[in-house]
């Protein structure tokens, strides 16, 4: 099989990190509220005509348009192209989006480069262990078997997402640490993991989703193999700048949009059949059978009422990422708006109530 060929690491960083997806339309930071809301204060509950929030939450879009919950929702929506962490950051660094959807790591690494977020919603997985979002794809002929094999390997490592994270956890639950290794500095985006190891460039590469068994199919015949890495890497979140979340009409829109995400993770899995054919088949042109092997890796969404669990695991990360990269360790309960922290489970309790 012919071996694709080797990655401008360089090029990938700038095209992946420099640029904010085109058809922003909406200036989303630019207007200062007349009165500020203080971040201590109550969260307005009525959302007054004519808001509205730029908001990127790419896949769960649809399932929030499915569903029907964006027919309910009192203010404009426009939906932003956008997806990951260093898009998302860079939108707001922009002030061209009011909320994204990321996992761990983005909101960490917003307040390590300037720019103050919250969380306002968090999500998991009930069986995060058996549904992991991630395994390690090893690339054809490395014979990396075990997590203690990785010793001396060339990994991929996406410093600010939440697969550089995991790398670092991964490499501390085998007893190494960032000098036993090689890490190679990618964007975990698109193909680039797959094509980076399917060329050799890296010999590990944490890979989620249906990359995972497109992955082992198509290299498996050369020795491709895709492993377990054992750790939770199911966090996540909706976050907002500080600066939107001081805008009352806005921090009321987010208060309701949060509660529609809620409801719609629910459809997603009341609704597997029609959610396959309708997201995965019809809107991302990925078969049935791939569709049906990423709702049922996915298992079921933990929206917990209270994030003291969550925050604390947050906390294991923020020190280990402060240790392994020399950042200020950062108080992880300051990353989360709790104001908002029974919100998205209240909304699944009967009537869903607003």
């Amino acid at each position: 099989m012919t071996s694709p060929p080797l990655l401008d690491r360089r090029a990938i960083l700038s095209a992946t990190l420099g640029v904010v997806t085109l058809g922003l339309t909406a200036c989303a930071g630019d207007q200062t509220p007349a009165v500020a809301l203080a971040a201590g204060a109550p969260l307005p509950q009525a959302v007054p005509k004519g808001t509205t929030l730029v908001i990127g939450d790419k896949e769960h879009q649809k399932a929030i348009e499915f569903s029907g919950e964006a027919e309910k929702l009192t203010f404009e929506v426009q939906w932003a192209n956008i997806s990951g962490g260093p898009q998302t950051l860079e939108a707001f660094r922009a002030k061209a989006l009011d909320i994204g959807a990321v996992a761990d790591i983005p909101p960490i690494h917003s307040h390590w480069t300037g720019i103050p977020t919250k969380i306002v919603a968090a999500k998991y997985r009930q069986d995060p262990l058996n549904h992991a979002l991630y395994r390690l794809g090893v690339a054809p002929g490395a014979r990396v078997a075990t997590l203690a094999d990785l010793r001396g390997r060339k990994i991929a490592y996406s410093p600010g997402q939440a697969q550089g994270a995991l790398v670092l956890r991964v490499l501390q639950q085998a007893g190494l640490g960032k000098k036993d290794v090689k890490l190679i500095e990618l964007p975990s985006t698109g193909d680039v993991y797959v094509t980076a190891l399917a060329s050799r460039q890296v010999e590990v590469a944490p890979i989620g989703g249906v990359q995972i068994k497109r992955y082992e199919s198509r290299y498996g015949r050369d020795g491709a193999t895709a492993i377990a890495h054992g750790l939770r890497d199911d966090p996540g979140h909706l976050y907002a700048p500080v600066s939107v979340l001081a805008d009352p009409a806005k921090a009321a829109a987010i208060r309701e949009y949060v509660q529609a995400w809620a409801r719609a993770w629910r459809w997603r899995e009341a609704n597997p059949d029609e959610w396959i054919e309708r997201y995965y088949v019809k809107d991302q042109g990925l078969t049935h059978d791939d569709g049906r092997w990423l709702v049922e890796n996915a298992g079921i969404a933990d929206i917990p009422a209270r994030w003291t669990e969550a925050i604390g695991r947050h906390q294991e990360t923020i020190d280990l990422l402060a240790r392994e990269t020399g950042r200020k360790p950062l108080k992880a309960e300051s990353l989360y708006d709790l104001r908002y922290e029974s919100v998205a489970a209240q909304a699944l309790t009967v009537g869903g109530a607003k």
